[in-house]
């Protein structure tokens, strides 16, 4: 696994020089968020040794070096997921090579369902914790020493610095800061009503098919991790309609000029550790 991850590290430093201290993984529909970043290098998934292609509409599959205010930033336009039919280490890789490249601080953003009934589609929440309830974990096997220790702590999964300092960004625009669990599951069916009734009384307020694997990987290296759900619907049950990934897309579509200002202006306050 070193070796593969080395290669990609290699490869992504010969086309750029650039060593970003700040990443973020865009979720579904949330991908034109590059379109708002200058000075921009692209390299596609397909290109980079040990990357694997996005197959869900929604996910561009490029990595994106660019700048924000003349901040460097690296973006994971699209992630993949387990139900592609990744093993976890393939769906962590990138995480891991972002690691190696020197990133220090990552935002991972996904779009979700709403579990919690304050919450209304177009709601950026920010994720407090997760509940892991997909039955796997990417650090199963003989550990990878050079990435990380055995048994890591995850008491604090999502860092309460960076926590701090996307509120002061929430507080900049003038949204409404809300905060919640997030519920990783498999996918890629939605749930059942009875299912987001047993996710809601365990403690869940968002539910989602990403990003828990990805904050235990990037945990395991020692990266500061935070999380910005974009609530695209309320969760199977909770109101009288059916879920769709259309309108995921549309909702995350109508939230992205929030979403932007929120993550541009995140990314400067947390440039500022």
């Amino acid at each position: 696994m070193i070796e593969r991850l080395n290669k990609a590290v290699e490869y992504i430093k010969s086309k750029t020089d650039r060593s970003p201290q700040i990443a973020t993984v865009l979720g579904s529909g949330l991908g034109i968020y590059v379109d708002k970043l200058d000075d921009k290098i692209e390299i596609p998934y397909s290109e980079i040794p040990g990357f694997h292609q996005t197959t869900v509409a929604g996910h561009e599959g490029k990595l994106v070096f660019g700048k924000t205010d003349g901040i460097d930033v690296l973006v994971m336009q699209g992630r993949y997921h387990v139900y592609e039919g990744h093993d976890l280490g393939e769906v962590v890789f990138p995480i891991r090579v972002m690691g190696l490249l020197g990133v220090k601080n990552i935002i991972l953003t996904n779009a979700s369902g709403g579990i919690n009934n304050s919450y209304n589609p177009g709601d950026l929440v920010i994720i407090e914790d997760q509940i892991n309830m997909t039955g796997k974990n990417p650090l199963l096997g003989i550990n990878i020493e050079e990435l990380g220790p055995r048994f890591p702590d995850m008491t604090q999964i999502f860092n309460k610095d960076l926590i701090s300092k996307i509120e002061k960004a929430y507080k900049a625009l003038d949204i409404k800061i809300q905060k919640g669990n997030y519920m990783g599951v498999l996918g890629p069916s939605y749930e059942t009503p009875a299912e987001i009734k047993m996710l809601r009384t365990l403690g869940g307020d968002l539910v989602g098919m990403s990003t828990v694997h990805e904050a235990i990987s990037a945990n395991h290296m020692g990266l500061n991790v935070a999380g910005i759900s974009c609530v695209t619907n309320m969760a199977a049950g909770m109101r009288d309609e059916k879920l769709s990934h259309e309108d995921v897309k549309e909702v995350a579509k109508i939230a992205m000029n929030n979403f932007a200002n929120l993550l541009n202006l995140s990314i400067k306050e947390i440039s500022k550790s």
